[in-house]
């Protein structure tokens, strides 16, 4: 049962199953939990609970997961849920309207999947040094930082 319990949640419920880019699954699928969170669920508080019960469980899913399998198999994407709300979260904080926060979660999520398959350091690091369930987790948590600091600029510095 533990098992069943930690591969469904690793794989954000068999998103992680997806034949081609499970990643981007994983993190296309994060969207809409964010969306209804921020506008229907108590916004920022919301978020932030849900990324940190997304960590947590995580990473114990994932921990129990590589039990079974090779350090970070491609259908574990919780990683992902994880690292792309970071983006979503800070939307949340100026995005007003619902089509302003898609035109912003658009660009969070392009930029996320860009660092998330890039893996500048720290996230190198982290997923090819740190082999264990964190490891699987910050590695998109970084990805996540990045894609954050890019919305920020952004929001910042140029007429969206």
């Amino acid at each position: 049962m533990k098992k069943k319990i930690s591969y469904a949640v690793a794989t954000f419920f068999g998103v992680g199953y997806c034949p081609k880019a499970p990643g981007t699954a994983g993190s296309l699928a994060t969207l809409p939990f964010a969306f209804l969170l921020n506008f229907y669920c108590g916004g920022l508080p919301a978020l932030l609970v849900f990324l940190a019960l997304v960590y947590i469980v995580g990473t114990l899913a994932s921990k129990e997961v590589l039990k079974h399998t090779n350090h970070d198999p491609s259908f574990i994407v919780i990683d992902e849920v994880a690292g792309q709300l970071i983006p979503l979260i800070y939307i949340s904080v100026f995005a007003v309207s619902m089509g302003e926060w898609w035109l912003y979660a658009a660009a969070a999520f392009v930029l996320f999947r860009i660092f998330d398959i890039f893996k500048p350091f720290p996230a190198s690091y982290f997923d090819k040094k740190v082999l264990n369930a964190h490891g699987v987790m910050l590695d998109d948590v970084a990805a996540g930082v990045y894609a954050l600091g890019c919305v920020f600029l952004y929001s910042k510095y140029a007429n969206f």
